[in-house]
């Protein structure tokens, strides 16, 4: 327990717009409340939520001046005089399952809720800490509870190399899926098999369509996970088994999603929007996803992947750097 506040370098915005709004302040860290943490961040992970976030278009508007991030790992500092289950010292980590109006990541000290921190394998790097939660959260409630993928089923997901993507490609695989990743870098191909993914189709270079009709052997996709939407969206429909699923977690084109209403109409496949909060806002799904994650790091069947790693001040570069889709991973901050 710390009754004294702290300084510490901290990120914060005061107007929406590209990465070059975040700044580096001083500020003052108060002491935990009653069922707070601080922690002493040693790595911060990047998410595309932070910048939907920054930009105005996500679930919460920014209150301003703001602070920002969904993940981090370190070790605690303080604990709060309600917190019974850590203490000083211990190695942990960050669930995102807060608002953005109250609490943010993106600093040397953090205040978090208490119900957020988790004390993390010794077998992750803080780095590896700092990039579980808000993919592999994201691709239980995916993966697992909403499509309930089945051995031999097949899916296919988009944006593979993102640290969404990677963690899908995991997960298909762990619960005995087929993962056909898609990318739209040829450069990424490689990477992306030795990632895991049974198949990699290179949208651009080859037909969607036709390849995933291929490699099912024309039965189609079982269930499709989406965070991009946009032209290929028509295609992934078309691509779609007889009564397939799709879901739909992200928006990352800005461009329109074309609707193949023929081939819906003719397949009736399931078509359904998701975010994670169908996991974070459920404190038993959240504990089963926990447990989950956990089994399969210590099998060594789950395994976040670091893309690139940046030193804290050069926070806006390392934005600017995860928004150019140029990583296969996660993009990670140390401190």
């Amino acid at each position: 327990m710390n009754h004294l506040s702290k300084a510490a370098r901290t990120v914060r915005f005061t107007q929406s717009g590209g990465p070059e709004v975040l700044k580096i302040e001083m500020l003052e860290i108060p002491a935990p409340g009653p069922q707070e943490v601080r922690i002493q961040v040693k790595a911060i992970g990047l998410n595309r939520a932070d910048q939907m976030y920054r930009i105005g278009q996500y679930m919460e508007t920014p209150v301003f001046p703001s602070g920002i991030g969904y993940e981090a790992a370190g070790i605690v500092e303080s604990v709060g005089a309600e917190v019974k289950d850590l203490r000083v010292g211990e190695v942990v980590s960050v669930v995102p399952a807060f608002s953005l109006n109250q609490y943010g990541t993106y600093g040397e000290l953090i205040l978090v809720p208490a119900y957020t921190v988790r004390k993390h394998p010794g077998s992750l790097s803080f780095e590896e800490a700092a990039s579980i939660w808000t993919s592999f959260l994201s691709m239980y409630g995916l993966v697992v509870e909403a499509a309930k993928v089945k051995a031999g089923q097949y899916v296919v997901l988009t944006a593979a190399s993102s640290s969404a993507g990677l963690a899908a490609i995991q997960f298909v695989n762990y619960v005995g899926g087929v993962s056909i990743a898609i990318t739209t870098s040829g450069k990424k191909r490689e990477a992306l098999l030795k990632a895991g993914a049974r198949h990699v189709i290179v949208a651009g270079e080859q037909d969607v369509v036709a390849e995933i009709g291929r490699i099912t052997t024309g039965k189609g996709a079982d269930v499709v996970l989406d965070p991009v939407a946009g032209p290929l969206f028509a295609d992934l429909l078309r691509a779609t088994a007889e009564r397939g699923q799709v879901f739909v977690y992200g928006a990352l084109s800005q461009e329109p999603a074309l609707f193949p209403s023929l081939d819906v109409l003719l397949k009736t496949p399931t078509i359904k929007g998701y975010t994670a909060m169908d996991v974070l806002g459920n404190p038993e799904v959240l504990g089963a996803a926990v447990d989950f994650i956990y089994e399969g790091i210590a099998k060594g069947k789950l395994k976040p992947v670091i893309g690139k790693t940046f030193p804290f001040d050069q926070i806006v570069e390392a934005t600017r750097f995860m928004e150019s889709n140029q990583q296969v991973g996660k993009v990670v901050v140390t401190v």
